[in-house]
């Protein structure tokens, strides 16, 4: 259907990847040049289309000073001006009356609708409009004068107050085609993703219109049509709604109307593509056949609702558009879909068994060497840095952590300087070596639990603790080796989302034991101590003249207001502070004498303020405060200035709270042991074989820990390409088992925890995001490991 004098605009082509015969059949028909329709690519999430800029710029001021305003604006949701504040509203959900979009349809129906307009800039492309529309010479000539005012533009700067630019409504047109010096600087410009690309709608009431003029136009080439819009971007669509004032008829809303529809991502596709007005019209009744209504008189038509956090997939509005495209035939050989509507994914590369021995550790080796020399070149890039030092005092603070917890467990021994030089030998070798250096290795709770238990067994047994270790780990590298030869890791991929989350849980249950009950062993080695209590008192005694002693007695006192009133019996005894007494030659006699007072509850305080704090650091990501930048830091270092502020409280207060002991020379914590151990010690022989029952017990917790952060670190939502690398990373495990047993160091495994904070250091988020939609994950542009390590996008 075209109107009359349409025929100028040649519309038989259709947009350049969809023939015009389909166009008709919905956003579910158009194949892409490389043979896949457009829908599968919205089905993976993947537009096409460049995303479009929408405004609002209403005719203000009839019958007196005529003049253009901008009143509203869409990129995803909508913003409005507040006039009295002289603001943008916040971004928030668009709500429309139904009658407005019913006015809407008949007046495209009747209006104009010229599809590809090869108009070049905004004065040719009103003369178009107008040339078309059923005008007098004279209104004519009003109109063009009308519409090529330079609008009111509310642009907000962050070095200004946010100001209106507009211009004499009688200038020549030639000096207004130029963007304002505001329009090139409008903050709003770095939000939008290159390519974006605009469009404008103009509506209002005009007294001199006999008939409402409607007019939809879609340039065949996005232009920049000059101070139209507040960013000066190419426009693909310009609408126009003007008639006279009418009662029961709002232009106003009818342009709203107009741009909520081209802010519809299902909408905007079939009106780039549409070849006539019946393509237009029906995408109109498809968007108006998903339209929720809301009763009246039940909800309040001026609250705002805020955008969501998370929009849906807007493949979900599909399937009826593409059962009528593809048939029963084409649906019947399509893989079935899961109960969320999603089509199963293959499984990757890395987790298909070869049949042969080794044949996946193989595999793993051959996908890494091409990458390999990338991943130290690529570790040029300046994110890498703040990654390396946010990962190393990650890796610190755990490594002093679990150093003490072993310290403890072993009885001294391992300690704080096995868990140093083991995480330091391990991660090394490992980030060189493995096929996912993302990965991080340390001590986990798990394995600390197992630890506390053979060091406990070989106690209870009076067996020789570490070369019993040496054993139980020799059989645990080699129970992983076989589980490497067989290709077990093919196994996790049918590991589910359930089995995950509860293997983190228990590790974080582990975590969170050991931290209370080690509180709880402070409170019993040192008493929170109060008047009255056994413990409390302490005497100077002083030697009489003849060198003995006097004696002394302490009796009860008569009531608490009285309690320091007690009967010292001879005059040499006093109450002294200890150190004093010690200095005048006296000695401290009492049960108090030697108990230090508040270091339970000065540790307890510590404990909860340093968690506290790095939560609260945690949090300010998301906050209102500070700069993003400066949010980003503060949350990444969250934990190491919670360890800071809990260490200058302490060294401020000056109380001698527990410590980590730490050797001053490089040599093993245990005394008189060498950095070898030996194989039997004192243990019989025969333990050397009976150590492989527990370490086919550590060899099942070692494979499901390791493979459990790998399948989270390599999921397929974070975009890696270099691919994973199941089967080398369980070889490099093995490897380093059977050598941190042989010098005696802690035993170290894939950390979930830490791992999972690498990744989030090497994220990437879109810095262009639509106003109040939250920056897109665009996936791990960066992955460190060794010296670095980069992981692309895929």
């Amino acid at each position: 259907m075209k109107l009359p004098g349409q025929e100028e605009f040649d519309v038989s082509r259709a947009y350049e990847n969809v023939p015009t015969g389909e166009l008709d059949s919905g956003p579910g028909s158009g194949p892409s040049p490389d043979g896949s329709s457009d829908t599968d690519n919205r089905d993976l999430g993947v537009s096409n289309d460049p995303l479009l800029f929408i405004q609002l710029n209403e005719l203000l001021g009839w019958p007196q000073a005529l003049e253009w305003r901008e009143t509203g604006r869409w990129v995803l949701f909508e913003e409005k001006v507040e006039v009295g504040a002289g603001r943008w509203s916040a971004p928030h959900v668009p709500t429309l009356a139904l009658p407005s979009l019913q006015e809407l349809r008949s007046l495209l129906a009747d209006g104009l609708v010229l599809l590809d307009c090869p108009a070049q800039s905004l004065l040719e492309l009103v003369e178009q409009v107008t040339r078309l529309a059923s005008l007098s010479p004279e209104l004519r000539g009003q109109l063009q004068s009308l519409l090529l005012q330079r609008p009111q533009h509310l642009i907000q700067t962050t070095s200004t107050r946010p100001c209106w630019r507009s211009a004499h409504p009688r200038e020549a047109f030639h000096d207004e085609e130029a963007p304002l010096k505001e329009q090139r600087q409008n903050p709003l410009r770095q939000k939008l993703p290159e390519g974006a690309e605009a469009g404008a709608v103009l509506a209002g009431e005009l007294g001199f219109l006999a008939q409402p003029l409607g007019a939809f136009v879609r340039l065949q080439d996005p232009v920049v049509l000059g101070p139209l819009n507040e960013v000066p971007l190419p426009s693909r669509f310009f609408c126009l709604f003007l008639g006279p004032p009418t009662l029961g008829r709002s232009y106003h809303e009818m342009g709203r109307a107009m741009a909520i529809l081209l802010s519809d991502p299902q909408f905007q596709w079939s009106a780039r593509r549409a070849s006539n007005l019946h393509d237009l019209l029906a995408a109109l009744d498809a968007f108006l056949e998903e339209v929720i209504l809301l009763p009246p008189g039940r909800w309040d038509p001026t609250a705002r609702m805020p955008p969501p956090k998370c929009l849906p997939s807007q493949h979900k509005r599909l399937p009826s558009q593409t059962r009528e495209v593809k048939g029963p035939s084409a649906r019947r050989g399509a893989p079935a879909e899961d109960r969320h509507g999603h089509p199963p994914h293959a499984p990757s590369p890395e987790l298909q068994r070869t049949g042969r021995l080794f044949g996946g550790l193989v595999q793993d080796v051959r996908r890494k060497a091409s990458w390999y020399p990338s991943d130290f070149l690529d570790a040029l890039h300046p994110q890498c840095f703040s990654a390396v030092l946010y990962i190393y005092l990650a890796t610190i603070t755990n490594a002093i952590t679990f150093g003490g917890l072993l310290g403890e467990a072993t009885d001294g021994a391992q300690g704080v300087l096995e868990s140093f030089l083991g995480t330091a030998v391990a991660g090394t070798a490992f980030c060189l070596m493995a096929g996912q250096p993302l990965t991080i290795l340390s001590s986990t709770g798990p394995v600390l639990v197992f630890e506390r238990l053979l060091f406990s067994f070989s106690r209870d047994y009076s067996l020789d603790y570490l070369p019993f270790r040496l054993w139980v780990g020799i059989w645990v590298a080699t129970f992983c080796l076989v589980l490497v030869a067989t290709e077990a890791s093919v196994l996790v991929r049918y590991f589910t989302h359930f089995t995950e989350e509860g293997f983190c849980a228990l590790i974080s249950l582990i975590f969170i034991y050991d931290a209370v009950s080690k509180m709880l062993s402070l409170t019993r080695a040192y008493p929170i101590q109060g008047p009255g209590s056994p413990a409390y008192g302490c005497f100077c005694q002083y030697p009489d003249p003849g060198g003995n002693e006097s004696q002394w007695i302490r009796t009860k006192p008569k009531d608490r207001d009285d309690i320091m009133s007690m009967d010292l019996g001879l005059v040499n005894a006093s109450l002294l502070p200890p150190p004093e007494c010690a200095r005048r030659g006296g000695h401290p006699r009492g049960p108090g004498c030697h108990t230090v007072p508040d270091i339970a509850l000065l540790s307890l305080l510590l404990f909860l303020t340093s968690f506290l704090f790095a939560m609260a650091l945690k949090h300010v990501k998301t906050s209102r405060f500070f700069p993003s930048m400066m949010r980003k830091v503060l949350s990444d270092f969250s934990s190491v200035l919670a360890i800071l502020l809990g260490c200058g409280l302490d060294a401020f207060l000056g109380l001698a709270t527990p410590k980590l002991t730490v050797p001053r020379e490089f040599k093993p914590t245990l005394p008189g042991r060498g950095w070898l151990v030996s194989p039997f010690g004192a243990n019989p022989w025969w333990l050397s074989v009976a150590a492989a029952l527990p370490a086919l017990l550590l060899s099942i917790l070692i494979f499901m820990d390791q493979q459990i952060t790998a399948v989270i670190l390599n999921r397929a939502e974070y975009r890696l390409r270099k691919g994973a690398g199941f089967h080398l990373d369980l070889f490099c495990v093995a490897m380093l088992m059977l050598l941190t047993s042989v010098l005696g160091l802690p035993w170290y495994v894939s950390t979930t925890v830490i791992s999972l904070a690498h990744m989030d250091s090497l994220r990437r988020e879109s810095r262009a995001c639509a106003p109040g939609e939250p920056p897109s994950f665009l996936g791990i542009s960066l992955g460190l490991g060794g010296p670095s390590r980069r992981v692309s996008l895929k």
